[in-house]
């Protein structure tokens, strides 16, 4: 199996790039497809349904999140398929968190037990230390990317990242990674809230990342 090389200007254009790139430029993320959320209980991006590109087009995805605000407080998670139909890929993940508040006098930074799994197959919660984010103003924005999902030799490693106002004026980041373990290609991705409710509103983008 080839080994996938980036140089250092397509690491440049992952990082500069617009979104509305064309993608002709190696490196490059090439807009895929992108969700709206409306009382909506999952979005899911599957392979070959309404023009969902995740297969081997791309040695790497990567999911942005935008102002994503659920209907109840919940945790935002996500799942992969093998089959197209059940989201129950076996992953094994780490957890961390960090959050202040606007008057600074409650701060913290750590690692979240609660928040990983050990080859399990339930939603992988993707925020620690549960704020209340149903407040009106209250919204999440982040990325998750993925790497060789189609891969049918090597576990399927990914990494997210994302930040989120919760009540009681809180700032809180939370970063999680793992690896789903299987050698079978993942096809699909959903999202949802992980305990109760729908995701009110917000965006979800799907990127491809070229190959350099």
């Amino acid at each position: 199996m080839a080994l996938v090389k980036y140089n250092d200007r397509s690491l440049r254009n992952l990082t500069t790039a617009p979104a509305a790139v064309t993608g002709n430029s190696p490196g490059a993320l090439v807009h895929i497809k992108t969700l709206t959320a409306s009382s909506s209980a999952t979005l899911t991006f599957l392979h070959g349904s309404s023009d969902v590109v995740f297969n081997s087009t791309y040695p790497i995805y990567k999911l942005v999140y935008t102002s994503m605000h659920p209907s109840q407080q919940s945790i935002f998670s996500f799942q992969t398929t093998t089959d197209g139909t059940n989201y129950n890929t076996s992953v094994t993940s780490t957890s961390f968190g960090a959050y202040q508040n606007e008057g600074g006098s409650d701060t913290d930074l750590g690692y979240e037990a609660g928040q990983d799994q050990a080859n399990g197959t339930a939603f992988q919660g993707l925020m620690s230390f549960g704020s209340n984010i149903a407040d009106n103003d209250a919204a999440f924005s982040g990325e998750l990317t993925i790497f060789n999902p189609s891969s049918t030799t090597f576990v399927k490693h990914w990494m997210s990242d994302l930040n989120f106002y919760g009540g009681s004026n809180y700032s809180q980041r939370s970063q999680h990674a793992g690896y789903f373990n299987t050698t079978s290609a993942i096809t699909g991705i959903q999202f949802k809230m992980i305990n109760s409710g729908n995701i009110d509103s917000g965006t979800i983008k799907l990127y491809g990342i070229k190959d350099s």
